[in-house]
């Protein structure tokens, strides 16, 4: 068998395998004829063609920086349809995520230069910090702090008055 046979029928299987568990994991299709449902799987292969273009030849590693970001992207765009943008208001630093996964890759195969390691680190970082605060921003929007910092304060009280009592020398007053 050819090369780019080989490499077209493994494009088929990923793309078969994404349209079939999303049908078995979500009971109904995520993809049909519709363009509205189907976009996420046009970045996927886009990004996948250029994984491949880089893995027949290997020989430039630029292409793993657009496959890796237009990959990562269109993982959240296929979370993001699924769940009808429900979480599109947490999700977006996964943008930010994507230039780190394309970059790593890019580190992975070009002879790990550490200014790039520098970089991923960076924006690796940055996306995880906004990550956390958008977490913690849906969570306070649950959760109501009229009662949350009372009940804190109440059981950090608890907390202070049966907890161990000082010795008279340990230097209370």
């Amino acid at each position: 068998m050819r090369r780019g046979n080989t490499s077209l029928g493994g494009l088929l299987i990923i793309t078969g395998g994404l349209l079939l568990a999303a049908r078995l994991l979500f009971r109904n299709p995520l993809f049909s004829l519709d363009p509205g449902d189907f976009w996420p799987m046009i970045i996927f292969l886009a990004g996948a063609g250029f994984e491949l273009a880089y893995y027949i030849s290997l020989r430039a590693p630029g292409l793993l920086v657009p496959g890796g970001i237009l990959i990562t992207y269109s993982l959240l765009f296929f979370f993001e349809t699924a769940t009808n943008w429900r979480f599109a208001a947490v999700t977006w630093p996964v943008y930010l995520l994507g230039v780190a996964v394309g970059l790593f890759q890019l580190y992975l195969h070009s002879g790990r230069p550490r200014g790039l390691l520098t970089a991923i680190s960076i924006i690796s970082g940055i996306a995880a910090a906004c990550f956390i605060v958008m977490c913690f921003r849906f969570v306070l929007g649950i959760v109501d702090l009229g009662v949350l910092i009372p009940v804190v304060l109440l059981v950090g009280g608890i907390i202070m008055v049966s907890g161990k009592k000082r010795s008279a020398g340990s230097g209370s007053w």
